[in-house]
């Protein structure tokens, strides 16, 4: 192509619009929807003609992998209905040019370059292998070792191996990270007829385009065209789902040990799509980091400092993410230093204003090499058929070379700053075998610590446990309290108490409270039950002092503000309300209330509506001079911490804490045996709940109840087989076993029909006294064991489960380290324990039966 060309004429201060078809191209589009783009070119005798189709690698479908689009790359040359093997070669060499075709990830081009007086036999080759071609099985056998032979090659080639490598490493789901030839193990797998079927899919007219450029007569070949497919079809081609790449968040590392001389390296990031306006900017930023001898890579890190053999800068940039990329060849023991040196340079890119010379030298470096792929009609052709698949704009690269043309210094700044940064970095490498760099690692300390139990001098039980496996510390506060110290005209209080607790203290508001300790993006949360209250915290163990020291603010100093305590008993009196709504709450407070009368765990955690009227703020002090005192608690500090400096700091933070007189815990019994409750409610469905008196958390009968009760509770278990899937009475059915510091209980419930509460009823005792006579069979307790013993292993993973579980331990008289004993306590249980403590437990004449019956019949 001359200089004359108008496609040629982008002067550097060229204001003029730039057109959507270049002049003197022309593009058409057949019926059937295929686009044919012509432009003659009378300054040299030669034509160059281009089949361009839309498949490449990423568009195999079920066959991503594969290398389908390659393999028919190989094989379209090799015959059609109408030519048989080997005819195409001849005709174009008799017509005096050469053929060829390569494959993309997103295209598949074939090309013939002719003198002009073979342009009708190029153009009709074309025309048949994108319509007629048969893929001869014994040439495709042929073919296909031959691409084995090039993925060996491939292999062998530790440039081509590395730069795969890349791909396979800068992403992780685009389809960008399979190679173009293929995958061996899913290639081996392809057919002739999976070949096939992918050419009449994709090779349709709608979805491929000819490009025909050079001295030839456009109106004769549009003509020749025409005819060629007057009787081609357009079909349906299916949709290329191509599943997006993520951002990438972290830096990727991959060094790879192999029989090379040399270190082969890629560092790359992850840069916008083409249509992005940063994309030109980052393409001159390439250019300038690493184009030609000239470039600041070359000239710094080949020539000055010696670390490389040769480095080169380049832009990756498809219809989806890409990658602004540096690759190199370097001595291996120079590989580390020679990253290090790009970094560096990437970093001035950041921080210095790149010189006017030095912008304008890079802006004309890439026009030129724009412009030079122009020089011969293959070249044009190539740049319009890019252009159209990319863009469906035949002017696209004048367009791109008009926005490279308008970039600052500021630009190539503000570009390398958003797009170049550590957390979307890729590094690769190729080295020889026996010298890929030793990474020291600062692994975290992940041996097991034991816990280091000190009193203080007020009493205060601390617990300590090292962690340093993630840099976070919990704080457990657990006191005696909750429903077994409360009483029914103060039922609620301990709840209403520790909510109370965050919402003010003698130094902050509420609001202060919760922006501090949110602030160091840590929790500060109070939590009461059954027969406990206590606060939790967690921090960052970096800010573990001013964690402390909101955590001990909390604890030491509530102020108990009016206005929060009107709201808190609004909040807590919905809870109740909602409640309400919930059937199967209904029947086991209603047990609970039967089983301990309204004493103790027999009380509601909520209170009721009058209890928490009676509340006052002067309740809420006593309570928590009375309960939350040093001597009526256990501290547990557990994570990344060292017990020494956490025993000082807290005696520190808590020296003023003083113990409160000692008060005996109440005593609890099961009044309400044998008793019944049975009431409507405006439900749809009923409850069936039948308890009985249970044990303690430090009675040996506990360990076989709660395996009875774990047999009991999944969909496996002789409950949920025989009352919901043989009989079809039940929604759900299951077992509860409540351990106290006083006998608790131990309950079946059934979801039911209100029509078949009574067969409900009866199957469950009848299921109790099965159980009092045989037990368990010796499968359940083996299921039964392995269930606990791992759902207790799989909850030791959670710290912050640890030191509550340890903590709760000490309070209640068993030991911190009782959890260690319990999994020997449980595998230690025999069929002949477990029936007696069934036996024992489950007497029908001991049963409080409570039932909540829906309206419907």
């Amino acid at each position: 192509m001359t200089p004359e060309s108008p496609r040629t004429s982008i002067g550097p201060q060229s204001t003029h619009p730039i057109p959507p078809v270049p002049p003197g191209v022309r593009l058409v589009t057949l019926s059937n929807g295929l686009d044919i783009i012509v432009y003659e070119d009378h300054s040299a005798p030669v034509v160059s003609a281009q089949a361009w189709c839309r498949a490449g690698s990423i568009d195999e479908g079920s066959w991503l992998g594969a290398g389908i689009s390659h393999v028919l790359e190989h094989m379209l040359f090799k015959g059609t209905s109408t030519r048989g093997t080997g005819r195409i070669d001849q005709e174009v060499q008799a017509a005096g040019g050469y053929m060829n075709a390569y494959t993309s990830f997103d295209r598949t081009v074939y090309w013939i370059n002719v003198p002009n007086t073979g342009t009708t036999v190029a153009v009709d080759v074309l025309c048949d292998i994108l319509q007629h071609a048969t893929l001869p099985q014994e040439e495709l056998v042929k073919e296909l070792e031959v691409i084995r032979r090039e993925m060996a090659m491939g292999n062998d080639d530790p440039g081509r191996r590395s730069g795969r490598r890349l791909f396979e490493r800068a992403f992780t789901k685009s389809p960008y990270r399979y190679p173009v030839i293929g995958i061996p193990d899913i290639f081996d797998r392809l057919t002739r007829e999976d070949i096939a079927r992918y050419y009449t899919e994709r090779y349709t007219p709608n979805n491929c385009f000819l490009v025909i450029v050079g001295d030839m007569d456009a109106d004769a070949i549009v003509s020749q065209i025409e005819i060629a497919f007057a009787d081609a079809k357009a079909r349906s081609v299916p949709a290329s789902l191509i599943q997006p790449e993520p951002g990438q968040l972290a830096p990727r590392e991959w060094i790879e040990e192999t029989s090379v001389e040399l270190a082969h390296f890629h560092l790359a990031w992850q840069v916008p799509e083409l249509r992005h306006a940063d994309t030109p900017i980052l393409d001159v930023l390439a250019t300038l980091l690493g184009s030609g001898r000239s470039s600041r890579l070359y000239q710094a890190i080949r020539e000055r400092a010696g670390l490389v053999h040769g480095v080169s800068g380049w832009l990756y940039s498809p219809g989806s993410i890409g990658l602004f990329g540096v690759s190199g060849l370097a001595d291996a023991d120079k590989l580390a230093a020679a990253r290090d040196e790009i970094l560096a340079e990437i970093q001035r890119l950041q921080v210095e204003l790149v010189s006017s010379v030095e912008l304008t030298k890079a802006v004309k470096q890439f026009t030129a090499a724009t412009l030079s792929t122009r020089k011969t009609m293959e070249g044009q052709a190539q740049d319009l058929g890019s252009n159209w698949l990319v863009a469906h704009d035949l002017n696209f690269s004048e367009r791109y070379l008009a926005a490279v043309r308008r970039i600052t210094p500021e630009d190539l700044r503000r570009a390398a700053n958003e797009h170049l940064h550590l957390s979307n970095r890729t590094f690769t490498a190729i080295v020889p075998t026996g010298t890929k760099p030793s990474v020291e690692v600062n692994a975290p300390d992940i041996r097991e610590h034991h816990v280091e139990k000190f009193v203080l001098p007020n009493g205060l039980r601390l617990l300590v446990k090292p962690d340093h496996r993630l840099p976070f510390v919990q704080f457990r506060a657990i006191f005696h309290g909750g429903l077994l110290v409360e009483t029914v005209d103060r039922n609620g209080l301990s709840n209403l108490m520790t909510r109370m607790l965050v919402k003010g203290t003698k130094k902050r508001t509420g609001e202060e409270l919760a922006a501090e300790i949110e602030g160091l993006g840590g929790s500060l949360e109070p939590f009461s039950a059954n027969q406990s209250v206590g606060l939790f915290c967690e921090v960052l163990s970096g800010d573990f002092a001013q964690g402390l020291e909101l955590f001990s603010d909390t604890l030491l100093n509530p102020v108990w503000p009016e206005s929060s305590l009107t709201r808190e008993k609004e909040v807590q009196r919905a809870a109740l309300r909602s409640q309400k709504d919930q059937i199967l709450q209904i029947a086991v407070k209603a047990m609970r209330r039967q089983l301990f009368n309204q004493t103790g765990y027999g009380l509601d955690i909520l209170g009721t509506e009058s209890s928490l009227s009676a509340i006052t703020t002067e309740d809420l002090g006593l309570f928590h001079r009375q309960w939350m005192a040093p001597n009526q608690g256990v501290l547990a500090v557990f994570g990344d911490v060292h017990p020494e400096a956490v025993r000082g700091a807290v005696e520190t933070a808590l020296h003023d804490w003083q113990p409160s007189p000692t008060i005996p815990l109440p005593t609890a019994s099961h009044p309400g045996v044998g008793q019944r409750w049975e009431e409507v409610c405006d439900k749809e469905q009923a409850v069936c709940v039948i308890g009985f008196p249970g044990s303690t958390v430090d009675s040996d009968d506990r360990f076989a109840l709660e395996l009875i009760q774990e047999a009991c509770s999944d969909m496996g278990s002789r409950l949920f087989l025989k009352i919901r899937e043989e009989l079809s009475l039940a929604y759900y059915v299951g077992a509860s076993n409540f351990l106290g510091r006083t006998p608790g209980y131990f309950a079946f419930y059934c979801g039911t029909a209100p029509n078949k509460v009574a067969d409900v009823e009866r199957e469950l005792l009848a299921q109790a006294a099965r159980l009092a006579a045989e037990g368990l069979s010796s499968d359940e307790l083996t299921r039964a064991k392995a269930k606990i013993l791992g759902q207790r292993k799989i909850a030791r993973q959670d710290l912050g489960h640890q030191a509550m579980a340890m903590a709760l331990d000490e309070l209640y008289g068993l030991g911190y380290d009782h959890d260690a004993r319990e999994d020997a306590a449980y595998a230690a249980v025999t069929d002949d324990q477990i029936r007696a403590v069934a036996n024992r437990y489950l007497q029908p004449e001991k049963a409080v039966i409570a039932i909540a019956r829906g309206t419907a019949s």
